[in-house]
């Protein structure tokens, strides 16, 4: 009888010696790791879903104890709060709603005569966002800009291997670079299909091989 797959909680590492380096996000990293020596108080992280944006803010919320604030929650926020810790971090501002640009606007103004640094998340760059404020986009387009890409073979090969150990799963290197060349070039998309193989594996008790992530990918959205 094939064991029933339960949905336990696995380690996912996010620090900064865990953040894998390639061609595709490289200048995001450097970002990161010239901080506090930005030649602006604002940058911003540019890339799709699942591309490390939230990773890599991760590392540099840590690294300076950065105060979050979600886009929603913008408007309402006690801006002096958030600017006496000298460094904010707001992600997904490209979701941010047209009521909080007033105070998205000061907040910059207020981190910049403070020479605090402010880091955004997005998934387009600051000339496509959206914004109705014209004073504000001005503000966001001058922001110092990183841009994550798609992986490519070797770095999605090596995210693999490491989301195959952060749930300690053992995985012959023919088939993660099977998976590496066959999957949508996302790190988003590995993420579910590791998930989806790590359950297949232990409902039918078999070894992560060829033919099992095969049947996974038949069943997913997850092939090119």
């Amino acid at each position: 009888m094939a064991q029933l797959p339960l949905d336990l909680p696995h380690r996912v590492a996010l620090g900064r010696d865990d953040f894998l380096v390639g061609e595709a996000n490289a200048v995001a990293v450097a970002l990161i790791d010239s901080w506090p020596k930005w030649p602006m108080s604002i940058a911003m992280l540019v890339g799709p879903p699942g591309s490390g944006k939230t990773h890599l803010s991760e590392v540099w919320r840590t690294r300076c104890d950065a105060l979050c604030v979600e886009p929603d929650a913008l408007s309402e926020a006690d801006l002096p709060t958030l600017v006496a810790n000298k460094a904010v971090l707001l992600e997904d501002v490209d979701l941010l709603p047209a009521n909080a640009e007033t105070n998205l606007f000061h907040l910059i103004n207020l981190i910049k005569e403070e020479q605090g640094h402010l880091l955004l998340t997005s998934k387009i760059g600051p000339a496509q966002l959206e914004v109705k404020l014209p004073d504000l986009s001005s503000r966001l387009r001058a922001a110092v800009t990183a841009e994550l890409g798609a992986p490519d073979d070797d770095l999605l090969a090596a995210v693999l291997e490491k989301l195959f150990q952060d749930r300690q799963l053992p995985v012959p290197e023919a088939t993660i670079r099977y998976l590496a060349v066959h999957m949508d070039r996302s790190i988003a998309v590995a993420r579910t299909l590791v998930g989806e193989i790590d359950r297949a594996a232990l409902a039918g008790k078999r070894r992560v091989t060829v033919p099992l992530v095969a049947e996974v990918m038949k069943r997913l959205p997850t092939s090119s």
